[in-house]
């Protein structure tokens, strides 16, 4: 960790930091000097420090966050980066999965801001990070429930934005393309190619430039963004127009 980086001393909370995203978000806040911990169901590893958390739960989110206050006695920084899909058209999609991934990507952000926001404005002020998708913004063949919950995502923060800016509390979404995992990346060739054809720069992004954008929206160079979306897609969103 380094002690004298940009965002030293700071608390961080990110959400989904066992996935590959979430941990290179947490590496990368760590780096600049913030105290990041993970909520998350499982063991992010790496000697990350962890609260276990199911981000569907109100109570356990509450517990959560008050945990991490009484422990660092402030809460500076918020991500969400807690994510699921159930890719299928919208008539084979079950009531049950539909409810899944609105619970984790929309109803999670959603527990996250009720019970973080009261305790960052206990101090001067914060950030606020979602991690939504390109396909908020523009739909996906097949990604119905995951598209109307990135969208939401984005209602969530421009709404968001109007009622904590006055407590000094900045919150933006970033819209990733896709991004290499070991999670997208088991899925099908052609589905990969597809997307890969899409990007202007003809590169998939890492987890790292998700992690960068995230530490320049908490850093000096976002003091003055709120309620915005940064694309973090090489292109994706343009080339798929």
């Amino acid at each position: 960790m380094t002690e004298n980086g940009e965002l030293s001393g700071q608390v961080a909370v990110v959400s989904g930091g066992s996935g590959a995203i979430g941990r290179a978000i947490i590496a990368g806040l760590a780096e600049k000097g913030a105290r990041a911990v993970a909520l998350d169901i499982s063991d992010p590893g790496n000697k990350i420090q962890w609260v276990r958390c199911d981000i569907r739960d109100d109570e356990a989110v509450a517990a959560a966050a008050a945990s991490v206050f009484h422990t660092h006695g402030k809460l500076d920084l918020i991500v969400h980066a807690a994510g699921v899909s159930k890719d299928a058209v919208v008539w084979k999609v079950t009531a049950e999965e539909w409810d899944f991934v609105q619970a984790v990507n929309l109803r999670g952000a959603f527990l996250l801001l009720r019970h973080g926001v009261p305790l960052m404005r206990r101090g001067p002020g914060g950030r606020i990070v979602l991690i939504g998708s390109i396909n908020g913004s523009r739909g996906k063949f097949g990604a119905s429930a995951y598209s109307a919950s990135k969208a939401g995502l984005v209602g969530l923060t421009k709404s968001v934005a109007r009622e904590v800016a006055r407590f000094g509390i900045l919150i933006n979404v970033i819209e990733p393309g896709w991004v290499r995992t070991p999670l997208t990346d088991s899925v099908p060739q052609k589905i990969k190619d597809a997307a890969l054809a899409e990007s202007l720069t003809g590169k998939f992004l890492e987890p790292s430039d998700i992690a960068n954008s995230v530490v320049f929206l908490c850093g000096p160079g976002g003091r003055q963004i709120t309620g915005q979306i940064l694309r973090v897609d090489g292109g994706q969103f343009l080339g798929s127009m």
